[in-house]
């Protein structure tokens, strides 16, 4: 284990799992693009507060979510203060999120992000990305992994599936480009294009 892995989650994950794939059988296409080690970004969009359940099932590598910081009240704190996540104040730019995000991946961890920032969205829309995905991919020259969910988390359905696409590199010279190219990757994934 790595010293930037949080035990809770990693005797937490193969448990989280078992009982995910058994009850929602989702469908895991192109996993073998989440490089085993070193530092990466997965990115992709966000359907349901289950997507973080799902990344965690397909890898073994402990992943480093962001996630509101609404969280870590109350009893929950307990349980997300201990799992290697990253509060984000999403009321505002918040830089001590992203600087918490940019040190593990300089420590070559893995980290999940949801560029919509919510779930909260006509079903089946992408919302406009925000520029935390790109800006900590440039700033510590990481590559990103794009991903799309689609499905529903029906039990037993079996049309719950996530398609992870090939790493891609961000260049620095016009971010505003690049956040609206990995959206249209992602677009691209969910509609089956890539």
């Amino acid at each position: 284990m790595k010293k930037n892995d949080a035990m809770l989650y990693r005797f937490a994950r193969p448990m989280i799992t078992g009982l995910f794939k058994t009850f929602f059988t989702p469908k895991i296409v192109g996993k073998e693009n989440i490089p085993i080690s070193g530092r990466i970004i997965l990115a992709g969009n966000h359907t349901n507060n289950f997507d973080c359940l799902l990344l965690i099932s397909s890898t073994k590598r402990s992943i480093h979510f962001l996630a509101k910081k609404e969280l870590w009240t109350g009893p929950k704190k307990i349980i997300f203060g201990n799992m290697g996540l990253i509060p984000v104040d999403r009321s505002k730019k918040d830089h001590k999120s992203l600087e918490a995000a940019e040190n593990y991946l300089n420590n070559e961890c893995l980290i999940g992000i949801f560029p919509e920032g919510t779930t909260e969205k006509q079903k089946g829309k992408i919302l406009p990305f925000k520029m935390g995905a790109i800006k900590m991919a440039v700033d510590t020259n990481t590559k990103i992994v794009p991903f799309a969910i689609s499905g529903n988390y029906s039990l037993f359905s079996r049309n719950l599936k996530i398609i992870f696409g090939d790493a891609i590199s961000i260049k620095n010279n016009d971010l505003e480009k690049e956040k609206e190219s990995l959206e249209k990757t992602i677009q691209k994934l969910m509609r089956g294009d890539l």
